[in-house]
């Protein structure tokens, strides 16, 4: 099974910035849409990010993070990465990336990586 992995997160003030990055050694890695989702205790996971295959020209965000997260891709280095700008305690949360397919998260989970944001 492939594995995700995550990796980026950490502990931040509100107002800060964070960089994620995910790593997914597929070979055929460029093919497939990505997706950045959260889930905070309690809560379902629920999508963040997401951005098309080849170049990633097309990106969708959830409302939440409009205009604070941007989605990207490497495909050499088979890595999406999201920038998280102005956070907010209400960011906090675990991230996951995944493959999209249909608009639906496919395949496996990574880990994720623990975003926590302070007051």
């Amino acid at each position: 099974q492939v594995q995700l992995v995550e990796s980026g997160g950490g502990l931040v003030q509100a107002g800060g910035s964070l960089r994620l990055s995910c790593v997914n050694p597929l070979s055929l890695f460029s093919v497939n849409a990505m997706g950045w989702y959260r889930q905070s205790p309690g809560k379902q996971r629920e999508l963040v990010a997401a951005i098309s295959s080849g170049s990633g020209s097309v990106t969708k965000y959830d409302d939440s993070v409009k205009g604070r997260f941007t989605i990207s891709r490497d495909n050499a280095k088979k890595t999406v990465y999201l920038q998280m700008d102005s956070l907010k305690p209400e960011d906090t949360a675990l991230y996951f990336c995944v493959v999209v397919n249909a608009g639906k998260p496919f395949g496996t989970w990574g880990q994720g990586t623990q975003v926590t944001v302070s007051s």
